[in-house]
């Protein structure tokens, strides 16, 4: 049997690029960033992709990345935050791997994400106000999404561990 992906989402701030850094080491899978892999393919940063061609191009180039990355077992793959907005990646990514998706307060995200350019929806006079009216339109798709798991007051490492013990349980039994 092929091994499974660990498929890591959850809305932006919440640590997926961290955790899975960690997790990769744990686990000794290889990190695919589906962000890098969109950077990569088109050849210019998300911010630019936003600026230039609009969230739809970016959201079209997310689901291609997803398919064409989430098809090989054995990685870690982190998501881009609003990759849960559309079914097919959802699909995509269940059927070769275990979904967790990462959680925390907005107060959190904003402290995470304050500072960052990287970051195109919130680049906005009021972003606190922002990171809670986004939230709550996708909180139903995290919480369908899989796995949930609080990443408030623990290091990247504490919340790697903790996936990397469900992963193996669950590939276990």
């Amino acid at each position: 049997m092929p091994v499974r992906n660990v498929v890591l989402t959850g809305f932006m701030g919440t640590g997926k690029t961290a955790v899975s850094r960690e997790l990769s080491h744990i686990l000794g899978m290889k990190l695919v960033d589906i962000d890098a892999e969109i950077e990569k393919t088109a050849g210019k940063r998300i911010a630019d992709i936003f600026s230039e061609s609009g969230e739809a191009v970016f959201r079209d180039l997310e689901t291609e990345a997803i398919r064409r990355c989430a098809r090989t077992g054995g990685q870690i793959i982190s998501t881009g935050g609003g990759a849960v907005l559309r079914q097919e990646n959802m699909e995509a990514l269940r059927g070769n791997g275990l979904v967790f998706c990462l959680d925390a307060s907005p107060g959190t995200i904003l402290s995470r994400t304050s500072g960052s350019s990287e970051r195109p929806l919130l680049q906005t006079p009021d972003p606190l106000r922002r990171i809670i009216e986004l939230l709550e339109y996708r909180r139903p798709f995290y919480e369908k999404a899989g796995i949930m798991i609080d990443t408030e007051k623990k290091t990247p490492l504490q919340v790697a561990e903790e996936i990397a013990e469900r992963y193996r349980a669950d590939t276990q039994g």
